[in-house]
């Protein structure tokens, strides 16, 4: 018979800090000598450590210095040049030293190659609030003193995995939990490994969770390999029978090991989910609920906002209720029963924060479709909070710190500068572009793949004849698009490679969403979650401009398909299922709304 692993336990892990040294060492003499020389070795170990400080320092500088001095780019939007440095080949989320407390504040191009800071503030649709940093979840000190959130990341692509770790930072935010993030994975479709470049990632490579985390004091971000190695190999984490479970071969690494839409049935994930507290609420069925207090007073008066909701809620039929919401917003700052009854659309319960919850050390959400708790939602049309300053607090954190990495941010920023530029050169004088996303690939939903010459005719009226016009597409027959080039002035993120020099070709879509963005009218693909974070950042742009409709949270986008929906975020529009098909104004209306009243 083969021999069990030994499993790991925290008597045979623990290091023997407390055997006595011996031998070597220069305080190994006796006496007057042993005071004497410990005397020296610390002025001595206090000199090298000054001059490697004072070395590292100046290398640091050397190093600003060179970076500065780079090749030289054009300005397309000042038909001027500027010195610049060259684009790095890989990520990295803290590129620059910043003011402390403004890491994730403003954009600074100048380590990713231009272009200069005033170009590249057009970019910048989050803000800096200092007051935000203050809050804390009033679950923060309840129940374990160190409690964890896990999640699986979801199975599908990109903007689908990106979706639920934005619901899976906010969980942790709002249970006062450290966030736990996955181990570094393949992600589908982001797997080009062009010149070697990096084809595994975390969510570290995207977002700036290390900066979040210095501005954030209540808010702790771990590795899944700190997690293991502090809590499974010390035996913290019990089975159903309550005794000590470790991980599959006793294995703390799991980095690259598998792809993101198969980590919720193979390797460390199927185990994780015995040792844990699973989040089994389904999207579809029921609000991710969050009382304005711990314990059982809280949960007692969530739950009697609720029913007092559902009298109301009886009276009316679903649709009918979600309809009576249209270009008719409830009040942000709303009591709680208010909020429910929209926040609701066609599903029956709240799925309660309670005090089982509270008390358990960790807290596991999964990502994949049979286990039924997929979190396939925006994260602001899931989740519920009695309190309504906890609801804004929420909506705005993720908005000025979960954003893309400054080089890619920076390389949006070159591609603006040259379409304002082209369109100017065409006769547009504020330089206006227009852009679309036209979803074509692997796309599940045929009845968006429609020909281009009844695409053009659906958004003819909107995006004039002439036009400068960006196409974000995953189509690569360029042939598709003859109908647009007669009528257009049409570019491709292909283009102009230049723009987009030393960028991970992996990161190329999310360059695609920041470019299409901007465009001073938009038209994407219902269905898509790639279209729809393009709507919700123009959603926050839309407030902090004051663009025309912006009270209601109307964005000057448009669907081409289906032609039923073409208007869908032009006009108001409650949260409504299928909850991930689009975006909502519900999660960028009155975001700034003042928490000090």
């Amino acid at each position: 018979m083969p021999r069990a692993p030994v499993r790991a336990s925290p008597k045979n892990i623990s290091a023997k800090r407390g055997e006595k040294r011996s031998g070597g060492g220069p305080c190994n003499f006796p006496t007057f000598l042993t005071a004497i020389c410990c005397l020296m070795a610390v002025y001595l170990f206090a000199v090298s450590s000054s001059q490697r400080a004072t070395i590292e320092q100046s290398q640091l500088l050397v190093a600003a210095q060179k970076r500065n001095t780079g090749n030289i780019i054009e300005n397309s939007n000042q038909q001027k040049t500027t010195t610049t440095t060259k684009v790095e080949k890989s990520v990295e989320t803290t590129p620059v030293m910043k003011k402390p407390g403004h890491e994730v504040a403003g954009l600074n191009c100048d380590p990713w190659g231009g272009p200069p800071n005033d170009v590249a503030a057009e970019m910048v649709y989050w803000k800096d609030i200092p007051q935000d940093a203050h809050f804390q979840s009033p679950f923060k000190n309840v129940g374990p003193k160190t409690k964890y959130l896990t999640f699986e990341p979801d199975e599908g692509g990109w903007n689908n995995i990106r979706m639920a770790m934005e619901t899976a930072v906010t969980m942790a935010l709002a249970m006062g939990r450290t966030l736990v993030l996955p181990p570094e994975q393949g992600m589908y479709l982001l797997h080009q490994k062009d010149k070697g470049q990096k084809n595994r990632f975390t969510f570290k490579d995207f977002f700036h969770f290390d900066s979040v985390e210095t501005e954030h004091p209540h808010l702790t971000v771990i590795s899944f390999t700190e997690f293991l190695q502090r809590e499974a190999m010390t035996g913290h984490l019990l089975d159903a029978k309550g005794k000590p479970s470790f991980p599959p071969r006793n294995q703390t690494n799991w980095d690259g090991k598998f792809h993101n839409y198969e980590m919720g049935k193979r390797g460390v994930f199927p185990w994780l989910r015995t040792v844990t507290k699973v989040l089994d609420w389904n999207m579809d069925k029921c609000l991710a609920s969050f009382p304005k207090e711990p314990g059982p007073t809280g949960v007692a008066s969530l739950k009697a906002a609720f029913a007092d909701a559902k009298q109301i809620m009886e009276k009316i039929g679903a649709q009918k209720r979600i309809n009576s919401y249209n270009n008719n917003p409830t009040p942000v700052d709303a009591p709680p029963e208010a909020r429910i009854r929209e926040m609701l659309a066609t599903r029956q319960n709240l799925c309660i924060y309670d005090e089982s919850f509270q008390q358990a050390p960790v807290v596991h959400a999964m990502g994949d479709n049979d286990s039924g708790a997929r979190m396939l939602a925006h994260f602001y049309s899931f989740l519920f909070f009695e309190d309504w300053k906890h609801d804004q607090w929420t909506k705005r954190f993720v908005r000025d710190h979960l954003r893309y990495v400054d080089q890619i941010q920076c390389a949006a920023a070159r591609w603006i500068d040259f379409l304002h530029m082209k369109a100017r050169q065409f006769g547009e004088p504020n330089g206006n572009f227009y852009t679309m996303h036209i979803r074509r690939g692997d796309f599940q939903y045929k009845d968006t793949r429609i020909e281009a010459d009844v695409i053009f005719e659906s958004i003819r009226d909107v995006i004039p004849v002439n036009a400068t016009l960006y196409i974000a597409t995953d189509e690569k027959d360029r042939s598709f698009f003859k109908i647009f080039h007669k009528n257009y002035r049409v570019y491709f993120l292909d283009s102009n490679p230049p723009l987009a020099e030393g960028l991970n070709t992996n990161f190329y879509g999310m360059l695609d969403q920041l470019i299409a963005s901007k465009g001073h009218v938009f038209a994407g693909t219902y269905y898509s979650t790639f279209t729809g974070y393009i709507n919700r950042m123009r959603g926050y742009r839309s407030q902090t401009d004051k663009l025309t409709g912006y009270q209601r949270g109307e964005i000057d986008s448009y669907y081409y398909v289906p032609m039923n929906a073409k208007f869908a975020v032009k006009e108001y529009r409650p949260p409504h299922p299928p909850y991930w098909a689009r975006e909502f104004p519900i999660g960028w209306r009155e975001i700034d709304k003042s928490l000090e009243a």
